[in-house]
């Protein structure tokens, strides 16, 4: 199983800001320590805005923050959030399916149950237990977040 980039990119953006929770930051620095396009970033926080899990603003001064603690941000939720399908094979898209063994063919059950276990395991996770080794994090993107004050718990 293969996430999009568009995934990949909303769980970097997540990362970067729970690694600062208490202070904003821009597209621009977190397409910096990632070495991403930044134009790629732009639909991607305007989307994770739009979910309710990053405040944005605007203008001199303004940036992304985490609009809930990073406790309370469960990755299996932001993946299925981000993902446009999860269709691992042509015959879970009833639509478009033109497998001639779909209707007798029992593999279909196992991918099913396989992506369920996937987004199973992911529940287990949040976006707190992702960057736990905040400093090893910090340290390979650049950050310094030694000045900053220890999370809140808010």
């Amino acid at each position: 199983m293969q996430l999009t980039l568009y995934t990949d990119y909303s769980l970097r953006v997540l990362i970067f800001l729970g690694l600062r929770p208490d202070r904003q930051a821009t597209i621009s620095e977190i397409a910096d320590s990632y070495d991403i396009s930044r134009n790629h970033l732009v639909k991607v926080v305007h989307n994770l805005a739009g979910m309710g899990y990053i405040n944005t603003s605007r203008g001199r001064g303004g940036g992304l923050m985490l609009a809930h603690p990073a406790s309370d941000i469960n990755i299996g939720d932001v993946v299925r959030r981000t993902e446009p399908n999860f269709d691992l094979v042509e015959c879970f898209d009833k639509k478009n399916n033109t497998c001639p063994i779909a209707p007798g063919c029992i593999l279909i059950k196992g991918l099913k149950a396989a992506r369920s276990a996937f987004l199973g395991v992911l529940d287990q996770f949040t976006l707190a237990d992702v960057v736990a080794n905040s400093a090893q994090l910090a340290g390979l993107l650049k950050i310094d977040i030694s000045t900053l004050p220890p999370p809140s718990s808010k």
